[in-house]
């Protein structure tokens, strides 16, 4: 199939237009800058550009452009209105593009969305699944009006599938090199109490579970996109340091990132998500790694131990 990709350039749309191509699909990258190729169109969702015959050749559409959470560390209200933007305003653009296209009995009949369990809010040891309702905070009230924003593609009878990522494990993205620099220096550790759950899922994986909501009919709606087996901050770090045989002493009191970083921290760096990736699991998708350790061992290029 043609699998028309916004976002293609990017950490996960890098890795999912690999994997696309190897499965043998063809990829057309909307891109906001000029095309250099036959397989490239232009999109400007900030103008509202995005041409419906362009679209129109695709079979599917994976849309993955946005502000990233991590670009600036310490939240403006410029940063913030940006995170917001970006992902509504994109998805809007699509959804409707989408939705004229079907009125006319054309057009993909696929729209699969990047999301993120920041819906979910900061839940303690809850156990969260598909079902579990939104929690609060900036980024759980993001994740609601980008979802929303899908809603004239899912009112024009096309499935639409959100897939709500947990944070991605890859040395090739920003946060985990950077983890792993601090614990080879010798000053890596857990963040507040360490009981806070990460729900983190390798790139590997990440890149499977969107093919997998492309090709399975089953999937609609939100989907956990993380790994079966949830960490604790405590857990994650002591990983960490054993895969690099470093130590994991440090404790960073969580009033410190506070200071820091302010609203980043508490949404980012000290929120407690413990979320299953139950539809994936049901509808039959089956990990490459769903531990930690081989993860982490496979993308740092530490072996087995």
């Amino acid at each position: 199939m043609l699998v028309a990709v916004t976002g293609a350039s990017g950490l996960i749309g890098t890795a999912l237009v690999r994997r696309l191509e190897a499965e043998g699909h063809r990829v057309l990258r909307l891109t906001r800058s000029r095309p250099t190729g036959p397989d490239q169109a232009h999109w400007d969702p900030a103008t509202g550009e995005l041409d419906p015959d362009v679209l129109a050749k695709a079979d599917a559409v994976v849309h993955l452009a946005a502000k990233s959470i991590g670009d600036q560390l310490r939240w403006t209200a410029r940063t913030r209105r940006e995170i917001l933007q970006t992902r509504v305003e994109g998805t809007g653009l699509v959804a409707r593009t989408m939705a004229g296209l079907a009125r006319g009995a054309g057009g993909p009949r696929v729209l699969v969305c990047a999301s993120g369990v920041g819906f979910y809010g900061d839940r303690g040891d809850e156990v969260l699944t598909e079902a579990s309702s939104g929690g609060r905070g900036f980024l759980a009230d993001v994740v609601r009006r980008w979802e929303a924003a899908a809603e004239p593609a899912r009112e024009a009878g096309l499935r639409v599938v959100h897939l709500r990522t947990g944070p991605v494990q890859t040395a090739a993205g920003a946060g985990l090199p950077k983890q792993a620099l601090l614990f080879r220096m010798g000053l890596g550790g857990r963040f507040g109490s360490g009981r806070q759950w990460l729900s983190w899922i390798s790139l590997e994986d990440i890149a499977g579970a969107f093919l997998h909501a492309l090709t399975d009919d089953d999937l609609q709606g939100p989907v956990n996109a993380v790994a079966p087996n949830p960490v604790t901050n405590a857990e994650f770090t002591a990983t960490l340091a054993r895969v690099l045989h470093r130590p994991a002493v440090v404790h960073v009191p969580a009033f410190a990132p506070r200071l820091v970083l302010g609203e980043f921290a508490d949404e980012v760096l000290l929120v407690s998500q413990r979320a299953r990736p139950a539809r994936l699991q049901e509808t039959g998708y089956r990990f490459q790694f769903p531990e930690l350790e081989p993860a982490l061992r496979h993308t740092l290029g530490r072996g087995s131990g």
